[in-house]
């Protein structure tokens, strides 16, 4: 098995917008080992969640090469990469979308049986994540009875439900406070970990992407690495 869990080979992105190209990516090359944590950083409107979009495969790139475990899945038809997504693929953005008419456990139950997981199974494993992430005395509340912190730990969890090889998250604390998005990133960081999967995370806190294996700058469209 190829060690690149992702690799990104001269992406770009462009946008036509009436009579000019607006070019957002230019030439990314990137690549995210199994098992590390990688921060990607930099202003906004650097191009960040677009790379994530195309990472992830819900956008498409202009140019460039998509590589998953060494296999180019860049010309993948909409229900291929679908399917990869939902099983290769977790995502954490920076608001939680967690189904309000749903309790916690429930939230991690639905995508593991849209994956075609048993019903008994996919609790088993929502209670085991709600349990690493400290909130087997949430199971049962619906996301309004929930903290913000609390919430966007359980959408950290259905991120993972599926056993994910590579977690992709936007900003996945940055509607917190300072306090609370430490907290929950330390526990994100811990979870992905134990779990052997390849993360690669935006955010605008230095400090927490200082905490990561490596950093990745986005400065107008193209990827420096920091360190």
């Amino acid at each position: 098995m190829n060690d690149n869990l992702l690799q990104l080979v001269k992406i770009g992105k462009t946008y036509h917008q009436a009579d000019e190209d607006l070019v957002v990516l230019h030439d990314v090359d990137l690549q995210v080992r199994s098992g590390e944590t990688v921060a990607l950083v930099g202003p906004s409107g650097s191009g960040k969640s677009t790379l994530l979009q195309i990472a992830g495969l819900l956008d498409r790139s202009s140019h460039g090469k998509i590589l998953i475990e060494g296999r180019d899945v860049s010309h993948l038809n909409d229900v291929k990469r679908t399917k990869l997504r939902r099983h290769f693929i977790g995502f954490v953005y920076q608001f939680h979308y967690l189904l309000p008419e749903f309790s916690a456990v429930e939230n991690i139950v639905i995508p593991q049986m849209v994956a075609g997981v048993a019903r008994k199974e996919a609790r088993e494993r929502a209670l085991h994540l709600l349990d690493r992430m400290g909130l087997s005395h949430r199971a049962e509340h619906r996301p309004a009875r929930m903290s913000g912190g609390e919430q966007q730990r359980v959408a950290i969890a259905r991120a993972l439900a599926n056993k994910p090889r590579l977690l992709l998250a936007d900003e996945p604390t940055g509607n917190l406070d300072p306090e609370t998005s430490e907290k929950v990133f330390e526990m994100l960081i811990e979870l992905v970990q134990s779990e052997g999967v390849g993360a690669l995370i935006a955010t605008h806190n230095l400090d927490l992407a200082d905490e990561m294996d490596r950093i990745l700058t986005v400065r107008s469209g193209t990827v420096e690495k920091t360190f």
